[in-house]
């Protein structure tokens, strides 16, 4: 018991530093989903529903992948408003090679996502050889890409997917066997603590400041409440989501490569300016070109769920609020617009707090004007708020 108090006092020590210099981490986007989803659950008492839940887990999935590739872009300073197109045109390319031209699904599925690549390289290959503005390229990018996926389809308008197909399954199939949520929450519990244990064995043979064992293991349990809480209301509808599935696989994937991987800390360094990094042996072209490549690939990737969800591609596919939605979802998840600051769990917990919004004024019959304005006041907050930490951070030094 004592033991335990000590590692609250340390922790809430460290803490208390750490929010005094700046280093907020994902503290406010979390407080903002228990706030919003206590708030619509008062309003109705549906929201916290097993299957609200569990169809708000596969929502997320489609924008979700875009948004993990913007927060490569955005980590190295950068922006890219082509997302949106490049999703709708990949959708497009699939549609019409599997359906009308009878093109095998996995087929199709690569040269949409390789379409999707080859867009982004376009792109950065205009922005760091060229030396053109991102803003500029992208830009014409969201014009050009979603001109030719009109062409794509030509007078068709709409193509129907397979509802039985590979594509449609991305967000239709579920693991009903109860052990497979629960084994993704353990699974995911165990990569926690070592990947914590790991970090304090490092830092403690390098003798620097680490954590206790007891604030690991705390930290570690926190983690295993909510995952096997997920699996819970999950297994109670109808079991794990493969959507869901795979965007962990993905958002976990990937953020390794940013922590663990030199190309992974190459980007960070270079969201902190260009000439330091190149004077640090960076090949800043490369890792420019091959940022926005990524970009443009999980674009496709997520604009093959997104036409998944509604087992069809059409001319509206990508255009709407796609691009403001994967954009802000990765800025109201902790990622910084100067660069250099976010990670891919950024994107994950932005879009739960839009969709989120979303379901909620759904369920409450509010019309969408009020779920954009709401959307646009919580985007602006995370501005203002990265605004203020950075400033904070520069302040101690940190920035």
């Amino acid at each position: 018991m004592n033991a335990l108090r000590r590692v609250l006092r340390s922790g809430g020590g460290a803490l208390a530093r750490r929010l005094s210099g700046g280093e907020l981490g994902a503290l406010p986007v979390v407080a903002g989903v228990v706030v919003i989803w206590t708030v619509f659950q008062i309003l109705n008492s549906n929201f916290l529903s097993p299957r609200n839940l569990s169809n708000l887990s596969v929502d997320i999935v489609g924008t979700g992948m875009i948004a993990v590739g913007v927060v490569f872009v955005l980590l190295i300073g950068e922006i890219d408003l082509s997302v949106g197109s490049v999703s709708g045109l990949a959708a497009a390319v699939f549609a019409v090679l599997n359906v009308e031209r009878g093109v095998p699904e996995w087929l199709a599925v690569l040269v949409a996502v390789a379409g999707g690549a080859l867009a982004g390289s376009v792109h950065g290959s205009f922005v760091a050889r060229a030396g053109a503005p991102a803003f500029v390229v992208t830009l014409a990018g969201l014009l050009g890409w979603n001109g030719l996926m009109l062409y794509v389809l030509g007078t068709r308008g709409t193509v129907n997917l397979d509802e039985g197909g590979l594509v449609a399954e991305l967000t239709g199939f579920y693991f009903h066997d109860v052990a497979a949520a629960y084994s993704l929450a353990a699974f995911g519990t165990l990569v926690c603590f070592l990947v914590h244990y790991g970090d304090r064995r490092r830092r403690r043979a390098a003798g620097l400041p680490h954590r206790r064992l007891t604030e690991v293991a705390v930290r570690t349990g926190a983690v295993a409440f909510v995952a096997f809480a997920a699996a819970h209301v999950l297994n109670r509808f109808q079991g794990l989501p493969l959507a869901l599935l795979a965007f962990l696989a993905v958002v976990g994937g990937l953020d390794l490569v940013l922590r663990r991987t030199r190309y992974g800390r190459s980007v960070y360094a270079l969201g902190g300016g260009i000439e330091p990094a190149r004077r640090a042996g960076i090949d800043v072209v490369r890792v420019r070109v091959s940022v926005f490549v990524l970009s443009g690939t999980m674009a496709a990737v997520g604009g093959l769920f997104l036409a998944s969800r509604i087992t069809s591609a059409g001319q509206t596919s990508g255009s709407g609020l796609l691009l403001m939605n994967a954009i802000a979802a990765a800025v109201i998840g902790g990622t910084s617009l100067f660069g250099g600051r976010g990670t891919t769990w950024s994107a994950l917990l932005g879009m739960l707090v839009i969709q989120s919004i979303a379901s909620g004024m759904s369920l409450l019959g509010i019309q969408a004007a009020v779920q954009f304005m709401v959307t646009g006041c919580v985007l602006l907050a995370a501005v203002v708020l990265d605004s203020v930490t950075r400033r904070t951070r520069r302040e101690h030094g940190r920035a």
